[in-house]
């Protein structure tokens, strides 16, 4: 049976969010300006940020009400990354970011989620640590930063990257005694 309790449902919302930011960058063009920015921007900007805080909160409540479920397990980090991916796709598509950038960044993801599998099915539960929780806080920053327009997003960008890589490095250095 599926457990749609709360956090599962606001992990499941950051799935379905996703194509909508891509809509609002999409056809940004047909939404005119408010106070010199685009409408679809901050249409896009403001999901992404809704999105973003459904990730705290899922947790929490989870957390605080003791009902952390294998489907929550499962949705809250896919949900995460497909948020991320489908933000980043689009500023790539929008040409205010370079795809070799993404292509890091969704390697990692793709590295992290192998090695959480093969833990997985050794018994072995990794947690999500500093560098993991500094990454995502950082790209989501860059995101944001990028979607408005605002100055320094790239140097941001730049930084979110290397946490991502950093991230994966650790994960990868906790796993290699299972991996063995």
């Amino acid at each position: 049976m599926i457990s749609l309790n709360l956090p599962n449902m606001l992990s499941m919302s950051r799935v379905f969010l996703s194509p909508l930011i891509m809509v609002f960058l999409a056809v940004r063009g047909q939404f005119g300006t408010l106070l010199g920015v685009n409408i679809g921007d901050i249409l896009a900007g403001t999901t992404f940020i809704v999105a973003s805080l459904t990730d705290a909160v899922d947790g929490y409540v989870a957390r605080k009400r003791g009902i952390v479920t294998d489907l929550g397990k499962f949705i809250d980090p896919l949900a995460d990354k497909i948020l991320v991916v489908a933000a980043l796709v689009s500023l790539v598509e929008l040409g205010r970011l370079s795809a070799w950038i993404v292509v890091i960044i969704i390697s990692r993801e793709f590295i992290v989620s192998g090695i959480r599998m093969v833990a997985a099915a050794g018994g072995v539960v990794i947690h999500a640590s500093a560098w993991g929780k500094a990454k995502t806080v950082s790209q989501i920053v860059a995101i944001v930063m990028m979607i408005f327009g605002i100055p320094y997003a790239n140097p941001v960008m730049w930084c979110a990257m290397v946490l991502t890589v950093l991230s994966g490095l650790d994960y990868l250095a906790k796993s290699l005694v299972f991996l063995r």
